[in-house]
């Protein structure tokens, strides 16, 4: 069976072109102009994937993102975008993004992303495997998760958690104390054939400890280990 991509991309010319390649490449895209109506097309119908222009009318990507993310939804999202800022990059993660791509971009490099987020999604859908590695809920030093709800509570107050972010506290949750290289996690979270860099992990963890720490410049449970990666501290 096609995967189904939904594209929204404001720009008619960039919309078209995507479309083709896609199809060419064995999928079944559909088109969008707004994220109003990208987000609709999402509740209604069942998707592989959503390529996420950032600057649209009446919804912006980023907005899209949240809302899919708010739903309880690890549909994979790629964001594209005209920015090059790291701060843009940042609020896209932090709303649930998996994977950016940077215009102008080569149609080969979109497409390689593509069926990396697909292959990713395909091998967590089958099988147990992704209930037993996520559980549904779980203790980490001060942080309470809900998996159902996509929620955690640390030092009295109540936060969301992105699919991804989700992820990595279950992967923390696994090996306590040891110290999880980068290419690790992003192996276990991302998947093998992630085209990305570490950078996107160390965003992903700048987030999680705004509400994992007291104070998240000082963190005291999700540990740098410089030139390595990250470790839970030990109880």
């Amino acid at each position: 069976m096609k995967k189904r991509i939904l594209v929204a991309e404001d720009d008619a010319n960039i919309r078209t072109g995507l479309l083709d390649a896609l199809e060419t490449e064995g999928y079944e895209p559909e088109g969008l102009a707004n994220g109003a109506s990208a987000l609709a097309a999402f509740r209604q119908e069942k998707w592989d994937l959503l390529l996420l222009d950032v600057m649209m009318p009446e919804k912006s990507g980023y907005e899209v993102a949240r809302e899919i993310r708010a739903s309880g939804s690890d549909v994979p999202l790629l964001m594209l975008t005209a920015k090059g800022e790291e701060i843009d990059k940042v609020l896209g993660f932090e709303m649930g993004a998996d994977d950016y791509v940077t215009k102008p971009f080569s149609i080969r490099e979109l497409l390689a992303r593509v069926k990396a987020l697909l292959r990713r999604s395909s091998g967590l859908a089958s099988g147990s495997e992704k209930e037993e590695r996520t559980p549904t809920s779980f203790t980490l030093g001060p942080v309470e998760v809900d998996g159902r709800r996509y929620e955690m509570q640390a030092h009295g107050k109540t936060h969301s958690l992105t699919p991804r972010e989700l992820k990595l506290l279950s992967l923390f949750r696994e090996r306590p104390g040891e110290v999880l290289s980068r290419d690790y996690l992003l192996d276990q979270a991302w998947g093998i054939d992630y085209l990305g860099t570490t950078r996107t992990l160390d965003q992903h963890i700048v987030q999680l400890r705004k509400k994992v720490e007291r104070k998240p410049t000082e963190p005291e449970w999700l540990l740098t280990v410089h030139g390595i990666g990250y470790r839970w501290r030990d109880e």
